[in-house]
């Protein structure tokens, strides 16, 4: 049996991840923005699962939650599920968070990184003179900006967020081979944040990454990979680009302070 951290895990598909992982008899760290928000959770932590907290959107925070993990022991997967629509805080929670904590958590033997198939229409724009989504020089596939959803506009937009955090699921892959390290698009599923009229299946929607979290199938048992109900597909070309990985990692690097080593 695994033990397992699921960030965002008190709605959505970071709650059913941890219900089905309990149910299979999987140690579970579930994890809330707020204490108050782990009463969305008490009845798994009445189960046995352990309740950390922290806010994505901070940094100082970020780096608590991965020390709060840290003093728990080990484990042996992270699935970085958590992750925002919009605002002004998207990168931060959707790419650096992620980051964060892949390089402050003691390293696991598996990581699953919350991707979308909207990944497809975002473009690397770290080059600029504001940072991401700044300046010109946009590399990648098409898309555009899109606005925080507050009427403030915004750098990045969802489909950016994601090209960036797939492809650090793979750059991840590349520099550490004794971890197993994937990207996953759960579709667009009845959540919160896919609201109820999304057609996919919620099932599907969080069975991949509770099976490269903690299946010994030969496919669960692969690294580098991009993956969609289980199926492995192509990403956005950018995603497998070495220097574009680069790139990224040495951004996330001189804005925490933290590189993956």
């Amino acid at each position: 049996m695994a033990r397992i951290f699921i960030t965002g895990s008190t709605d959505g598909l970071g709650l059913a991840s941890a219900q089905s992982l309990l149910d299979d008899g999987h140690e579970v760290i579930v994890h809330a923005r707020t204490t108050g928000r782990l009463g969305a959770v008490q009845e798994l932590i009445d189960r046995g699962a352990l309740g950390v907290v922290g806010d994505l959107s901070d940094t100082a925070q970020t780096r608590d939650l991965a020390a709060q993990v840290n003093r728990s022991g080990p484990v042996d997967a992270v699935i970085h599920n958590a992750g925002v629509l919009g605002g002004p805080h998207i990168f931060q929670v959707n790419v650096v968070a992620p980051y964060l904590l892949t390089a402050l958590i003691h390293r696991p033997h598996r990581l699953i990184y919350l991707s979308s198939g909207m990944h497809r229409g975002g473009r690397f724009r770290l080059a600029g003179p504001d940072g991401p989504g700044g300046g010109d020089g946009s590399r990648g596939g098409g898309g555009s900006r899109g606005g925080d959803g507050s009427g403030a506009p915004s750098r990045v937009s969802y489909s950016d967020s994601k090209l960036y955090v797939t492809a650090l699921a793979a750059a991840v892959a590349r520099l550490w081979p004794d971890v197993l390290s994937n990207a996953v698009d759960p579709g667009w599923v009845p959540t919160k944040m896919g609201g109820p009229g999304a057609p996919d299946d919620l099932r599907l929607g969080h069975l991949t990454q509770e099976w490269l979290a903690a299946s010994n199938d030969p496919g669960a048992l692969t690294s580098g990979g991009y993956w969609h109900h289980q199926h492995r597909q192509e990403p956005n070309a950018a995603v497998l680009d070495p220097h574009l990985q680069d790139e990224l990692l040495d951004y996330l690097a001189r804005l925490t302070g933290e590189r993956l080593t």
